[in-house]
């Protein structure tokens, strides 16, 4: 599978944002500021199952085995493409292009896979879009192996990646809870995601290996082959197991519904912005991390693997820690996002590569952690029948958002130094975080309150008007 992690047709849980749910400005609900409750079937507390119950459902462990085969050529083609990119021009900016171009069919068409998401065969849909992909994958290889491939053939795989990627990715998503059902689909959501850098711990190093001792061309020809395990994957899940969907009509109007269905819906909107900036400013990696490795410690294609990997480890442990949560809370999602972009400016400052390289887990705990409650959370928020056009939206500002930030940084980190352009990247989704934050506590009727008893909370937040306290405590009597 491509690019990042994964509807039944039972009603979605009930919306804590909605007037009269926990959580509303009429209803400040407790101080955890739930996003979102747990799904229906589940209770609160840990769920029956543990950290790996999805694996149980024999559809999702055939998508799960598949997907991780595939990720890890996906992330050796990552690190051999930056790497490439960066060998024929000498400059982060066509790292930045590069990396634009991939992801610029989600900023201008996502929502329009949102829509073919909702309406078509799921199933048959990722038979046709990881086909595409591996497809991709041997054109990239041949040309490579051959000694032909050009910086512009390069950008053109990249963007022909990209416009498959607008309607794999949505689809991906959504068909995860036709495999596991919504009692399982956090916990899912987080396996994905556990997967998805799990492979990132293996293909950033094979790929640094493979590109020292033979060139980048044969990570390129493994990423093309290692598409046939999820489509031998996908042939062979029992159709009759899976969850049964409700599919939206053909009809017009339906990008606009699905944008009027976000914006009248604080509980999906204010996270949705929030990864939009960090997914614009603060996931730019590829950028940094080469050129932290080729510019400020002179060091090789193993060294920019090396931090890959880091990363992959500390994104794996927040994955895993997310799996076992059942209920996501505002404050999670808001303190992961702060807590990301400070490390990211820690980063950037140090002088030493092995205070740098350590600091690499920490922030991948972060990130993932942020965005697996932010994936799920909006997920369990929303109706069955708008999930493809919800998670598009979704996708769309965390993804696409990578060609207006991309280039900007890539400008930045060639101009002023890798160490300017990653601390600015750490600030703005800091400033971010605490900006959305501050306007959640506000939109739910909040405030911050100091206690400094021994054995109480120390930080919590609470009714700002003492009316709405003993409403909040009367309903929690």
């Amino acid at each position: 599978m491509s690019t990042g992690p994964g509807a039944d047709s039972a009603p979605a849980p009930k919306n804590p944002a909605h007037p009269g749910g926990p959580g509303s400005p009429g209803n400040p609900g407790n101080s955890g500021i739930p996003v979102s409750g747990p799904a229906p079937g589940v209770t609160a507390g840990r769920t029956r199952g543990g950290t790996f119950r999805s694996l149980r459902i024999r559809n999702y462990r055939l998508f799960a085995t598949g997907a991780m085969i595939s990720n890890t050529g996906t992330w050796m083609s990552r690190i051999a493409q930056d790497w490439l990119v960066l060998s024929l021009t000498g400059s982060s900016t066509a790292v930045g292009i590069t990396t634009a171009l991939q992801f610029l069919p989600m900023l201008l068409f996502g929502l329009y896979g949102g829509v073919i998401a909702d309406r078509c065969p799921r199933r048959r849909l990722l038979l046709f879009t990881q086909t595409a992909l591996g497809l991709c994958g041997l054109a990239l290889a041949t040309l490579t192996l051959s000694g032909h491939v050009q910086v512009w053939h390069v950008y053109l795989i990249a963007f022909l990646l990209g416009m498959v990627t607008v309607v794999d990715n949505p689809t991906r998503q959504v068909f995860v809870n036709e495999m596991v059902g919504p009692k399982d689909l956090r916990n899912a959501v987080s396996l994905n995601s556990a997967n998805f850098q799990s492979a990132r711990l293996i293909g950033p190093a094979v790929a640094g290996v493979l590109i020292t001792a033979v060139g980048s061309g044969w990570a390129f020809l493994i990423n093309g082959v290692s598409f046939g395990a999820p489509i031998v994957g996908l042939l062979l899940m029992r159709t009759s197991e899976l969850h049964k969907v409700e599919r939206a009509p053909r009809g017009k109007g339906q990008l606009r519904e699905g944008l009027r269905y976000v914006a009248g819906n604080p509980e999906l909107i204010w996270p949705i912005v929030l990864v939009g900036f960090i997914g614009t400013f603060g996931f730019n990696f590829p950028i940094w991390l080469s050129a932290f490795a080729d510019d400020v410690f002179h060091a090789g294609p193993g060294t920019y693997g090396l931090l890959n990997t880091l990363i992959a480890i500390g994104s794996v442990t927040g994955a895993l820690l997310a799996a076992r949560r059942v209920v996501a809370r505002r404050r999670l999602l808001v303190g992961a996002a702060l807590m990301f972009g400070v490390l990211e400016m820690v980063a950037a400052a140090t002088p030493y590569f092995w205070l740098f390289a350590a600091l690499m887990v920490p922030i991948g705990i972060f990130s993932l952690t942020f965005n697996v409650t932010a994936n799920s959370s909006v997920q369990l928020a929303t109706d069955p029948a708008m999930r493809g056009r919800v998670m598009s939206l979704f996708m769309m500002v965390f993804v696409g958002g990578t060609p207006i930030g991309g280039p900007l940084v890539g400008w930045l980190t060639d101009t002023c130094g890798a160490r300017i352009g990653f601390a600015a990247g750490g600030l703005i989704s800091a400033a971010a975080a605490a900006a959305v934050g501050l306007i959640l506590v506000r939109a739910g009727g909040l405030r911050l309150k100091l206690d400094l008893r021994r054995g109480h909370p120390h930080v919590i937040f609470v009714p700002r008007t003492p009316e709405a306290e003993e409403k909040s405590l009367a309903a929690t009597a």
